[in-house]
């Protein structure tokens, strides 16, 4: 049997909002390391990879792998009777047709349970290769969702150029173009240097080991060139071989900087020129900050809006804002996004959070210049 134990509803209830709208029907496929979602829109141009490792759970049991095939808007709606800090309990025993979702109050007075009914779906699992990027870009989330949302006004397409330049994001459309540059900042540099590394390193590591013991093969996606602007079909085969980028992003605390400030007010016998200095740090500092952390673009360095850039070449590339307005959804999960190109491959768009990751693969579009 299955029993997974969130220590807050919320989490559940973001990760559906950040999918549903791509993907109507698919499998939850659970076993002993976590549950895994993987699925393509029905016009398949994107594909959603979802990753909700064990020990990200309170408590968590699996006895065999077993499939849960959801209807995600049903999903949704039911989640949606649970306060966003209740414990959330997902129960289903061995070729269950019920799903039962418990909702206990933090205080246990209030315990509410629902049972969902599941769908047999067959869904083949589509097989990511361990792909070398020739260009990764980590940024604020909150940005990315900006500059999608503002060019999504302008046109239907977007182009993303990464260059040495920094890397921008350019729209044309009919009435008014517009483009957006993000330049490499030290501080951004420093803040993401080692984001997301030593997962996919690990990640490689572990598909070693399976290939080795394993003879399945994986195909690569391929990415079908098509005339005018329509998107290119991103196919996959049958093992699933998605990468995993767990970990966090740890934003310093608001202790820290109030230490300072108490330090300051402490020290009397220091020139009434210095603590006026200090006294506007000391009023508004704890204000700045939580705006700060509110807009999603905090930075222990000060900056905002900074990106960090790893390139091997030039990566021109153009999108359909649409999927990517739809991907941005999930920074209510995440503080941070990583975009991964190479040329004629699809992009990644990756999103990490405390119980594992959410990835999202785009193929390109041909023809737009």
């Amino acid at each position: 049997m299955l029993e997974a134990k969130l220590s807050d509803a919320v989490i559940l209830k973001r990760l559906l909002d950040s999918i549903k709208e791509l993907v109507t029907d698919a499998n939850f496929d659970c076993n002993e390391e976590g549950l895994k979602l993987q699925a393509m829109d029905n016009s398949h141009v994107a594909l959603v990879s979802v990753k909700m490792d064990a020990d990200g759970f309170v408590k968590y049991r699996c006895d065999r792998p077993m499939p849960l095939g959801v209807n995600l808007g049903a999903l949704t709606k039911v989640l949606k009777c649970a306060k966003d800090d209740d414990v959330c309990t997902l129960k289903a025993a061995d070729d269950a047709d019920v799903l039962n979702l418990t909702y206990e109050a933090k205080n246990s007075d209030r315990i509410a349970e629902y049972d969902m009914k599941l769908m047999d779906i067959d869904a083949d699992q589509l097989g990511i290769p361990d792909t070398e990027y020739d260009a990764r870009v980590t940024m604020p989330a909150a940005e990315f969702t900006r500059i999608c949302r503002d060019l999504s006004q302008l046109g239907e397409s977007v182009r993303i150029e990464v260059s040495k330049e920094g890397v921008r994001f350019a729209s044309d459309g009919e009435a008014a173009n517009g483009s957006v540059l993000l330049k490499q900042t030290e501080a951004a540099r420093r803040k993401y240097a080692d984001y997301g590394k030593d997962d996919v390193e690990a990640e490689g590591e572990q598909e070693g080991e399976a290939e080795g013991s394993k003879t399945k093969k994986v195909k690569k996606e391929k990415v079908k060139k098509e005339p005018g602007d329509e998107d290119t079909e991103m196919n996959g085969a049958e093992e699933d071989a998605e990468e995993d980028d767990g970990g966090e992003f740890k934003a310093k605390s608001d202790d820290e900087g109030d230490g300072e400030e108490e330090k300051s007010d402490a020290d009397e016998d220091s020139s009434n020129k210095k603590k006026r200095k200090k006294a506007p740090a000391s009023a508004n500092g704890k204000a700045a900050k939580k705006s700060k952390k509110k807009s999603g673009d905090d930075d222990d360095d000060g900056s905002v809006g900074g990106v960090s850039i790893e390139m091997n070449q030039h990566v021109t590339l153009t999108f359909s804002l649409k999927y990517l307005v739809n991907f941005a959804k999930s920074q209510s999960l995440s503080d941070t996004v990583q975009l991964m190109m190479s040329n004629d491959v699809p992009l990644l768009v990756s999103y990490k959070f405390g119980q594992g990751h959410i990835h999202y693969y785009l193929a390109p579009k041909i023809g737009d210049e």
